[in-house]
């Protein structure tokens, strides 16, 4: 015997997307602004991602390891 439905359910809200953020990979200082880390493989414009002492590249998934998170994993 199968249950019967309830009544109608609506129209579910549409969800923000996150903003990408640009502003925060770069830095102003005066007169000058200078760039975060970008990917050494896809070139300028292409940033990289800073996570659990790893930079990481989602374009192209270069991964680059911070050299104290490696010696305090080999001890």
């Amino acid at each position: 015997m199968a249950k019967e439905k309830s009544g109608p359910k609506g129209k579910k809200k549409p969800r923000n997307k996150p903003t990408s953020q640009k502003w925060k990979h770069y830095k102003i200082e005066g007169d000058k602004t200078s760039r975060g880390r970008f990917c050494p493989r896809c070139g300028p414009g292409v940033f990289l991602a800073n996570s659990c002492g790893r930079l990481y590249c989602g374009k192209c998934h270069y991964t680059s390891f911070d050299k104290a998170e490696i010696e305090a994993a080999s001890r």
